[in-house]
């Protein structure tokens, strides 16, 4: 019995970018008002197919983020967040896509890319709520990307990617409670971070503000691991139940 030559089944790959920064004290994450079908019209994550040039996945990310925020890889915080491939994701076929966590200061006013009618800056809770429809399964990675970048808050050293290069705790503060969504104790939180040692170094400088005292300046210390992590706050009871009325 002859049976026929194997072939690969045909699958596509794309990136899909959750571009997140502080605009007036709050997180935003951008969101694309896509110019093609499927889904021509509705809000959904920058992303688009790797070219067929032998082009590699990081370097589609990179070339997706400088498209869409005009910012190159030496001014941003980006890393690969997981790869979605549910068969049924994509009406037009079997699309893998790859998702990266991008993070970066006071980003500008978004461009709209070569596949997009428009471009915006979007309360992250507007997405994360179902407030804001957005095409394909692109709301689980946007609730993926922002929990990956809450819980990361905790260990790491990854909310001075929200910073300039320099800072004071205060801002830093702004930064947890923006991401975390919750307030907190000021004096408690600048004993937090004096206790991770290498969290932030000072620079020896003050910035002078109207009316109040010289806050002190800072920057990125060495240790992207920080020890005694700062713990995020467990969410008010009513909040975790609306939470999981959503869900």
């Amino acid at each position: 019995m002859q049976h026929d030559a194997w072939s690969p089944p045909p699958v596509l790959l794309t990136v899909d970018l959750v571009i997140l920064t502080l605009r007036d004290g709050h997180l935003h994450v951008l969101l694309v008002e896509r110019g093609e079908d499927p889904f021509r019209g509705m809000s959904a994550l920058p992303g688009g197919f790797l070219n067929h040039d032998g082009e590699e996945i990081l370097d589609a990310a990179h070339r997706e983020l400088s498209e869409e925020t005009a910012l190159t890889s030496s001014w941003v915080h980006l890393e690969q967040l997981g790869v979605y491939g549910e068969a049924d994701r994509d009406p037009r076929g079997r699309v893998v896509s790859v998702a990266h966590l991008a993070i970066a200061p006071g980003l500008p006013e978004p461009v709209a890319g070569t596949d997009a009618s428009d471009a915006a800056w979007v309360p992250a809770h507007a997405v994360l709520s179902g407030k804001v429809e957005v095409a394909f399964d692109h709301r689980r990675i946007a609730t993926d990307g922002i929990e990956h970048a809450r819980t990361k808050l905790e260990f790491s050293s990854l909310a001075t990617a929200f910073c300039g290069a320099e800072f004071t705790i205060a801002e830093l503060q702004q930064v947890y409670e923006a991401v975390w969504g919750t307030a907190l104790d000021t004096r408690n939180f600048y004993r937090k971070v004096q206790a991770a040692k290498g969290f932030i170094v000072p620079l020896g400088t003050d910035r002078r503000s109207t009316g109040g005292r010289p806050a002190q300046l800072y920057r990125a210390g060495p240790k992207t691991v920080l020890f005694p992590p700062l713990i995020r706050p467990a969410p008010p009871a009513a909040e975790e139940n609306m939470r999981g009325e959503e869900e």
